[in-house]
C-alpha cells in the first residue's frame, strides 16, 4: 500500500524530470561550444546525464519511486494492477502529466542558462527505420532491467544499474538512447546537440513503447511470474542501500 501523498510524489516526479532535462540538455549545449570533438561531447554528455540520472534515482526513489519516465510508470501500474501493488490508472496518468510538465520545463530552463530562448524547437531530424529499431532496444532493456530487478528484490541496484545502461545505451545505439517520452518531447523544445524535430517525436515515442512491451514481456520469461513488490517495499529497500 502507497502511504506517500499523491501531491508529493507527483512534485518529486516534475522536479526530478526537470533537474534531468536541464542537466541532459544544457550539458550537451556546454559540450557543443567547448569543444569540435563530437565524440567528447557524446562523451560529456553523457557521463553528465547518467550522473544526474543516478543520484535523482536515489533521492526521489523512497517519495515516488524515482520514475521520470512515463514507460517505466506503465510498467509499475501494468505488473502490479492485479495485487493493487503499483500505480493506479489515475496515478499513472497523474505521473506522465508531471513528468512531461517537468520535461517541457527543464529543457526551458537549460535554454535559458545559455541565453537561448526558452522555447525553441529543434531542426534535428531524426526518422529512419534503424534509429526507431535503436530506440526499441534501448527502451526494453531499460523496462526489463527495471522491473526484473524489482522483482527480485535488487532494488537497491536500481539507480547505478539504471544510468549504467543509459550512459551505455547512449554509445551502443544509433539514435542515442532516448528511452523516456518525457525527455523526447522536451528535447524537440531546443535546437542543440540533443535536440529532435518535433515531427521526428511520434515515431520515437512508438519505437519507445514498442520496446517496453517486449520488454516487459520478457520479465515473467526470465525472472518467472512471481509476485511483484510493492513499490513502497522496492523504495524501503532503496531508502536502507
Amino acid at each position: 500500500m502507497m502511504t506517500t501523498p499523491l501531491s508529493r510524489r507527483l512534485a518529486a516526479e516534475a522536479f526530478g524530470t526537470a533537474v534531468l532535462a536541464t542537466v541532459l540538455v544544457g550539458s550537451g549545449i556546454r559540450a557543443a561550444g567547448l569543444s569540435g570533438d563530437g565524440g567528447v561531447q557524446l562523451l560529456a554528455n553523457v557521463l553528465a546525464s547518467a550522473l544526474a540520472l543516478a543520484l535523482l534515482i536515489a533521492l526521489f526513489a523512497p517519495v515516488s519511486g524515482g520514475h521520470f519516465n512515463p514507460l517505466v510508470s506503465a510498467a509499475d501500474w501494468w505488473t502490479g494492477r492485479r495485487g493493487g501493488l503499483g500505480l493506479t490508472l489515475r496515478e499513472l496518468g497523474g505521473y506522465v502529466l508531471a513528468q512531461t510538465a517537468g520535461a517541457v520545463a527543464g529543457t526551458g530552463l537549460a535554454n535559458a542558462m545559455f541565453r537561448r530562448p526558452l522555447v525553441q524547437l529543434s531542426g534535428q531530424q531524426r526518422a529512419a527505420g534503424h534509429l526507431w529499431l535503436a530506440e526499441g532496444v534501448a527502451t526494453g532493456v531499460l523496462i526489463l532491467l527495471v522491473v526484473g530487478l524489482v522483482r527480485s528484490g535488487r532494488a537497491p541496484l536500481l539507480p547505478v544499474a539504471v544510468a549504467a545502461w543509459i550512459g551505455a545505451a547512449c554509445w551502443g545505439t544509433s539514435s542515442g538512447s532516448f528511452a523516456n517520452p518525457a525527455l523526447t518531447l522536451g528535447r524537440a523544445l531546443s535546437d542543440s546537440a540533443t535536440g529532435i524535430a518535433p515531427v521526428s517525436v511520434p515515431a520515437f515515442v512508438l519505437a519507445q513503447a514498442a520496446g517496453a512491451v517486449v520488454g516487459l514481456g520478457l520479465v515473467p520469461v526470465l525472472f518467472g511470474r512471481g509476485r511483484d513488490r510493492a513499490p513502497d517495499d522496492a523504495r524501503e529497500l532503496l531508502a536502507q542501500a
